[in-house]
Formats: C-alpha cells, sequence, structure tokens
C-alpha cells in the first residue's frame, strides 16, 4: 500500500471514510458503497474506530479485508481511549502485519461504556503519534478543526497550538467537515503564521438531510452557515431536492477549495456511496483508467 504523504507529495489526493458494519444489514451496505465507490479509485480511504476490543477488532477486519480483497488503499483510525499504552502497541503492530501503511491518531471520544473499559492511558492525539512513530512504519495523519475543538473552550490561540504541536510529529492533518471555504482558509492561514506548512486535507460532507448534519455539526463544533440552512429548507418538503441542493453545496466547496490550491478532499460518505459520486461527477474528475 502507498502511504498518505507520498499520495499528496505527487498532487492533489481525492479520499473517502466509512465506518465499519454494526451487522448483516450494515454489512451488505458497505460492500455495495465499496463496489461503487472503487472505480472512482480513491487515493485512499480510511475507517473509523470508536474504542473497545469490538470496534478494534472491526476495524482491522475491514482494513484488512480491503487490502486483500481490494485495489482500496485504507488508513485505519486509531484513538486513546480506552486502551492501554500496550493495547495500542499490540493494535498499530496488528496493523502493520496486515499491511496497513497509514493511520489517523485521535483523541476520540469517551464511549457510554467507558466505565466498564476503562478511560485509557494516553489522553491526547498526539501521544498516540508519538507511540505510532516508535513502533515505525506508518503515514500518520491527526485531526483538524477549522472552527476550533469543541474542548478548546473558543480559545484559538490554544487550539492551533494544540494543533500544530501534533503536526510537527504527524505528516498530515484531514479536517473535521466545514460549509465555508473562508474556515479553511483561516485554519491553513493560522498554521502558516506558526510555521506549519505540512498538507492539511479538507473533510467535506455532503448534506443529505438537514437534521442529520445539524446534529452532527452540534457533535463536532461545526457551524452550519445560515446561507446552507436557507437553501436546504427552501426545499425541506422533498427529501430528492435536499439531496441535490446538498449535492451542489459540497461541489460549489469543492470547486471553491480546488481553487484555493486545497492538497485533498476527503469525503465523509456515512457509508452511501451516490452523493459522492455525484460529486465527482460535477467536478469532471475521471479515473485515470476511465
Amino acid at each position: 500500500m502507498t502511504q498518505v504523504i507520498q499520495l499528496l507529495d505527487a498532487g492533489t489526493t481525492f479520499s473517502f471514510e466509512f465506518f465499519p458494519p454494526k451487522n448483516d444489514a450494515e454489512q451488505a451496505t458497505l460492500v455495495r458503497t465499496l463496489r461503487e465507490l472503487e472505480p472512482l479509485e480513491p487515493a485512499f480511504v480510511s475507517v473509523t474506530y470508536r474504542g473497545g476490543r469490538v470496534s478494534r477488532q472491526r476495524t482491522h477486519d475491514l482494513v484488512a479485508g480491503m487490502i486483500q480483497t481490494t485495489t482500496l488503499n485504507p488508513m485505519a483510525h486509531l484513538t486513546c481511549v480506552v486502551h492501554s499504552r500496550l493495547e495500542l502497541a499490540e493494535i498499530l503492530v496488528e496493523l502493520r502485519k496486515a499491511g496497513v501503511d497509514n493511520v489517523l491518531a485521535l483523541g476520540g471520544d469517551i464511549p457510554p461504556d467507558a466505565q466498564e473499559l476503562g478511560h485509557g492511558e494516553l489522553t491526547h492525539a498526539i501521544e498516540l503519534v508519538d507511540l505510532a512513530r516508535a513502533i515505525g512504519g506508518f503515514s500518520i495523519g491527526v485531526a483538524a478543526h477549522p472552527e476550533l475543538h469543541p474542548s478548546s473552550g473558543g480559545d484559538r490561540d490554544l487550539d492551533r497550538r494544540h494543533l500544530v504541536a501534533k503536526m510537527e510529529l504527524a505528516d498530515f492533518a484531514i479536517t473535521q467537515f466545514f460549509f465555508r471555504t473562508g474556515d479553511y482558509l483561516g485554519l491553513v492561514d493560522d498554521l502558516a503564521k506558526r510555521g506549519m506548512h505540512k498538507p492539511v486535507i479538507a473533510g467535506i460532507m455532503p448534506i443529505t438531510s438537514l437534521s442529520g448534519v445539524r446534529r452532527m455539526a452540534e457533535l463536532s463544533g461545526c457551524e452550519v452557515p445560515p446561507e446552507v440552512v436557507a437553501r436546504v429548507e427552501a426545499v425541506a418538503d422533498d427529501p430528492d431536492d435536499v439531496r441535490r441542493v446538498g449535492v451542489e453545496l459540497a461541489t460549489e466547496l469543492c470547486r471553491d477549495l480546488l481553487d484555493n490550491g486545497v492538497p485533498g478532499l476527503h469525503f465523509y460518505t456515512l457509508n452511501r456511496s451516490t452523493a459522492t459520486r455525484d460529486i465527482y461527477a460535477n467536478l469532471g474528475l475521471v479515473p485515470s483508467s476511465g
């Protein structure tokens, strides 16, 4: 598998994010989605991780299965929560043995069953980046928040200092989703003023329902701008129109980001393919074999 930093060095990347299925129905949906998105030839795809032994196995099985049965280049998410340092080291070694060359190191949210699982030894993502570096062989990414990390308390300077510290040890960052180009450019400018010029891939979340994206925005600390809400609410009575407008908004954002030299676009697919395929078509992104 190719390391993400090498792909970024070679040019603009386009990538997708998936989450491990919890049951047979979700498994069938994901298999269909992978089959439909694989022909788009993404530079890499990422697989999320919740924490705990069950999620650990699901993430491992999914990334290992991709390597064995598809042409996709997987990146495994890994979080600090609910694991000891030794367990995290074991997970990283297992990923390397499976052929995984890329990992996204995250602090992670404490799950509801944390009391049973324990809170873990590592507290911050930077500690996990350091551990992955010690294991060796990975291209390592971290998360960035254009509108500040929810735990920053609105302190921009604190948020950016922590992000710079993570990125100094990592190879690149992927942002939480956002809806305004200015938020992304403001983040990159803040980092540049602090001497950090490593690639920051833009995370894109196509709107398929207003209620869903509002709920996710609350959890991530991302604002849904009034102008976006207005365009979606104007067609709120028709789910197909909501999805169409969501694709239009995401396409406009992607075009603007590409015009401003973004190093990569990372699509949060929610294990569905239609919106991502439509945006690809709108942007004229034709696979090399197409």
